[in-house]
Parts: structure tokens; sequence; C-alpha cells
């Protein structure tokens, strides 16, 4: 029990560090997947147009529900991981011990965290997507924006959606999100252990190793599943889109990345993923190196090795 509890710290340590480092991209992300005036910008245009309106504190909009967020997330992600893998380790030995373990137990332990920390994830979709003019009269595209801002914080965005949707409002778009975290999840951690199964031995504790083997597991994982994360956000976001921008609601998935591609185009899959790419390298890379080096100052002892 005292070990679960180190891995929980040692995990939100290290979720809420990477998730603020990397806010600003973060919030220009969700307006390039959500807002029309955003879309024919690109990720240096858009920061300064959020800038131009909101100033500083612009880039940190919605960071507070992502931290209140991450934080237990990434707890629960990185201790479960690292319980699901023993528990298949123990279990079921006929499976091996091979990098294969680490993919089950990522993609495991992501659906976990995931199911536990939605509605927070979706309030901080709701209040990043909101852009209010705090910087004077500029419009540039966004009149009319003032007058939908609706949430004023993480209680009053989930009590609004529970109010008017109960239960299955606060986990409105988590279909495309536990379709793409289970293979995100399990790529990630496969491909950062298995990198690191490559790296001489006198050079796996370095930070740098770290950091490279993590930013090349988010770069690919990331790729792969895309294209849900984009469904997710505007489904999340349905119900504070004006009609006139076609606020259609999609009722799983499938529908969401048909309607998508028949009426916005195959790109608008993969809308904001430059900033992403940006986003994610420094992300995983800080979140998994920070984890490693929380887990060495708590004294978490390392799990055990896969063998090849």
């Amino acid at each position: 029990m005292h070990l679960i509890f180190l891995e929980l710290i040692a995990g939100g340590a290290a979720g809420g560090f990477a998730k603020t480092s990397v806010a600003p991209l973060e919030r220009t992300k969700i307006l390039l997947q959500t807002r029309t005036e955003f879309r024919s910008l690109g990720v240096c245009q858009s920061l300064k147009k959020l800038f131009k309106h909101e100033g500083v504190r612009g880039f940190y909009k919605g960071n507070g529900a992502s931290v209140v967020r991450i934080v237990p997330y990434a707890a629960l992600h990185y201790m479960t991981y690292e319980q699901y893998r023993c528990w298949i380790l123990n279990n079921y030995s006929a499976l091996g011990s091979g990098p294969h373990i680490d993919l089950l137990a990522g993609a495991a332990a992501g659906g976990t965290a995931v199911l536990c920390t939605y509605p927070l994830d979706l309030a901080r979709t709701k209040l990043a997507y909101q852009v209010v003019n705090t910087r004077g009269n500029f419009n540039y595209g966004m009149k009319g924006a003032q007058s939908q801002i609706v949430y004023k914080g993480i209680r009053d965005v989930l009590s609004s959606v529970y109010r008017e949707g109960g239960l299955r409002g606060l986990y409105r778009g988590v279909g495309p999100t536990l379709t793409g975290i289970l293979p995100y999840a399990g790529l990630k951690f496969y491909i950062y252990e298995e990198l690191k199964t490559r790296v001489p031995e006198e050079y796996e504790k370095s930070i740098v190793t770290r950091l490279s083997c993590g930013a090349l597991a988010g770069l690919f994982g990331q790729t792969l599943t895309y294209p849900l994360d984009v469904v997710r956000r505007q489904m999340q976001v349905e119900n504070l889109q004006p009609s006139g921008q076609g606020g259609v609601r999609y009722k799983n998935t499938l529908e969401g990345l048909t309607y998508i591609v028949r009426n916005q185009g195959w790109k608008k899959l993969f809308s904001g993923l430059s900033i992403n790419y940006i986003k994610i390298v420094p992300s995983v890379a800080i979140g998994f190196t920070a984890y490693d080096t929380m887990k060495a100052w708590l004294h978490v002892p390392p799990h055990q090795k896969s063998s090849q």
C-alpha cells in the first residue's frame, strides 16, 4: 500500500508539471480543433490572436481544470500501469515478459484513468473553447463570442452539464476518448520501455536519454490516434457552437469521423496536429522523465525488466 501511494505521488507530480509546461500549446490546439475562426490560422498566428484578445492569462485558460484533471489522471495512469503490469506478469506467465506486457498494461491503465477523470477533461475543453475579448475592441472574426460564454469555472461547468444531461452528459465524448486512449496509452508505454532496452546500460539513467525516449513514444503514439482526439473535442463543445456553424450532434465515434470527413474534409481530422507535435514531444518527454526521477527520489524500486 505504501508503494502504491508513492507511485501515485510520483505520477501526479509528473503529470501536473508536464501539462503546465505546454499549456499555451494545448489551449491553441483545442481552438484549432473546434473554432471556425481559428481553422485557417497557423500555430503562430493563433497564438498571436489569442494574446491580442486575452493576454498572457489567455494562454492558461482551462489549465486549472487541466491540472486538476491531470494530477489524478497521471497518478492513476502511472500507478495502475505498474499494478496491471505486475498482475499480468504474476498471473499470466504464459504471455512471457516482453515489451508486449507494457502495451497491455499501458492500455488498461489508460482506460482506467480516463473513466475516473473524464468529467474534468470535459470541463477543461469547455473552458478552453471560450474566448473572451479582454484586451479591447478587437473583433478578428470573433463577433458574438462574448454572448457564448456560459461557464465561469470547473464547478460551474460540471454542475451545468449535469443539470442538462445527467451522468451521460458528463461523459459526452468518452467513446472516442477510450477508443483513442487504449492504443495510445499502450503504445506510449510500449515504445518508451522498448526504446530504453536499446540504450546502453551506462546511459539508461541519463535525463537526455529519458527525454528522447519519451518524446519518440509520444510522437508515434499520438500520430496514430489523433483523429479520435478531434472527434472527442468536437463532441465536447457541441452545445457551445452556434447553430449557424453546424451544431451537429454525433451519436458515436464512427459517425463523428464520417461526418467530419464528408463535411469538413479529411484534413480536419488532423487539424492542430502540427501544434500537437510541438506539444506532445516535450509533454510526454517531461512526463516520463519526471516520473522516473520522482520514483528515484521517493526510492520506489524499478519494475522487473522485460526479457527479450
